[in-house]
């Protein structure tokens, strides 16, 4: 009898087992599925190179990579659950996250390039001032460090939003329109904005000293954060590593970026040299900016809600 029970004791058990051993699959994925932007510089390194797969291979992680045009969708991605990890985005794009309610942890930062960004008008323009952009028809990319850069131009010359007409398109499509002169002028970032300094006459109004500091961050869901710490762990370092590399071997890493963005290597060289790629970890102090261009796009109204950017996990790496 005593047997008896206990062999039923154990077959009942098999299925809790059997769920326990899947949720525990669950709670630790093997695959890390990364989403990035053209300009997601140090992440198109380590996709192209092959060094991130080679570094998570001893934890038996694959790597999924999925592009996105800009920033808002892809930590849309993010807090969907069909990511887990965004590579760099501007500071501005976590602010419209959290306001859709998304659990985010940022797991890095790279320090400030305010001259990896600006507002540009045609070479012949007689748009001289950001004050001269009163009525004219102004192309951003919704959400990004350009978008925030508009508003503090604006702000800067007593003009808010309502006093221009946006455009909000995709970086290729604002090249287009800027090309094609459907706008007046054009915010924008590395690579596009030193390919059309260089290649479509473009002038500088204003970039973003004084004005936007122009982070750019890497986040993961909280779920991931909480689950891979360790494979985020092998991220930052691999991370870090490149962006010392970049700044150290500036045409070598302009090769092989040339190569995977299709601009020419002169060109890129020139954009890097805009950026700071310093990798760090994300910080209280860090963020305090992010109040500041939160509280900027609620009063233009282009937040329902008041954002605390306090409310986020910051990830940080363990022994």
């Amino acid at each position: 009898m005593i047997v008896a029970i206990s062999r039923r004791l154990a077959l009942a058990a098999v299925p809790l087992i059997v769920a326990t051993g899947i949720a525990a699959a669950e709670s630790t994925p093997s695959t890390l599925r990364i989403g990035f932007q053209r300009s997601s510089t140090l992440i198109a390194i380590l996709k192209t190179n092959g060094g991130l797969e080679k570094a998570l291979a001893p934890l038996g992680v694959k790597i999924t990579w999925h592009e996105f045009t800009s920033g808002l969708p892809q930590l849309e991605a993010l807090n969907t659950g069909n990511i887990d990890f965004s590579a760099d985005v501007a500071d501005t794009v976590p602010i419209f996250a959290q306001a859709a309610n998304a659990k985010l942890a940022y797991v890095a930062e790279e320090a400030p390039s305010p001259s990896a960004q600006a507002i540009v008008v045609p070479a012949d323009s007689p748009i001289k001032t950001v004050a001269d952009l009163k009525g004219k028809k102004v192309a951003v990319t919704k959400a990004a460090g350009s978008h925030y850069l508009l508003v503090a131009a604006l702000a800067s010359a007593h003009l808010s939003s309502k006093d221009i007409s946006p455009a909000f398109l995709t970086p290729a499509d604002g090249r287009a329109a800027f090309v094609s002169k459907n706008v007046d002028a054009w915010v924008a970032w590395d690579p596009f904005l030193t390919t059309a300094l260089r290649q479509n006459g473009a002038r500088v109004l204003a970039d973003g000293q004084g004005l936007a500091s122009y982070k750019r961050y890497y986040l993961a869901s909280e779920s991931y954060a909480r689950a891979r710490g360790d494979v985020l762990k092998v991220v930052y370092s691999k991370l870090d590593e490149t962006g010392k590399w970049v700044k150290a071997n500036p045409k070598e890493a302009a090769a092989l970026l040339a190569s995977e963005w299709k601009i020419d290597a002169a060109t890129v060289e020139e954009a890097n040299s805009h950026r700071s790629y310093k990798v760090g970890i994300v910080t209280t102090d860090g963020i305090v900016e992010q109040k500041k261009i939160a509280d900027a796009f609620f009063a233009e109204g282009l937040l329902p809600r008041k954002v605390d950017t306090t409310d986020v996990t910051l990830w940080q790496p363990t022994n």
